[in-house]
């Protein structure tokens, strides 16, 4: 699937600016890390899983991660991209574990791209370019902050990965730093 049939994909379920500008921030999250985790020959696979993670969130919130499915098969995408999507609700509404790593990190950013966004914008930056860890650790520990960010999908994706939650956002934040203000 390219980039330009997964977008098209996309939009034909989502025209919500803010869904669609959350698919490509997870998709350049996951490119970033694609390449940083030694994964850069399947840069583009990743970031297209990225692009696609809530392709069904906007028509069907109650059946996110359990209509995308039934879609994507409709349409002839890749199994790995149908499983790789639907893992990052593993435990919310699906039981489809991720496995692979690509998976795990998609689990693990998708909520805290979301909850370090909404700290940048807090900034008289409004930037991550000059965001610390701390600060979003502070702003982490308020659970009224961006409170539809799971703090508990954050920290099983850390645990997930192997990685220490402050390992996770500080890596994250670099991920951000790379294509947002």
């Amino acid at each position: 699937m390219t980039r330009e049939e997964a977008w098209d994909l996309l939009t034909e379920f989502n025209q919500d600016e803010f869904h669609l500008e959350h698919a490509q921030i997870v998709e350049n999250t996951m490119r970033y890390f694609a390449n940083e985790l030694g994964y850069g020959e399947e840069a583009d696979f990743w970031a297209i899983v990225g692009l696609l993670h809530d392709l069904d969130f906007e028509m069907y919130p109650e059946e996110h991660c359990i209509k995308e499915q039934e879609i994507m098969r409709e349409r002839g995408v890749d199994e790995r991209i149908i499983h790789a999507t639907t893992s990052h609700g593993y435990e919310l509404t699906v039981d489809v574990k991720p496995e692979h790593e690509m998976e795990k990190v998609l689990y693990a950013v998708d909520e805290l791209t979301g909850l370090i966004g909404a700290v940048a914008i807090m900034r008289p930056s409004k930037s991550v370019q000059d965001l610390e860890l701390k600060s979003v650790k502070k702003k982490y520990k308020s659970k009224g902050f961006a409170a539809g960010c799971s703090r508990d999908v954050i920290e099983r994706g850390a645990d997930m990965l192997g990685w220490t939650l402050d390992e996770l956002i500080e890596r994250t934040i670099q991920a951000l730093r790379t294509f947002r203000r």
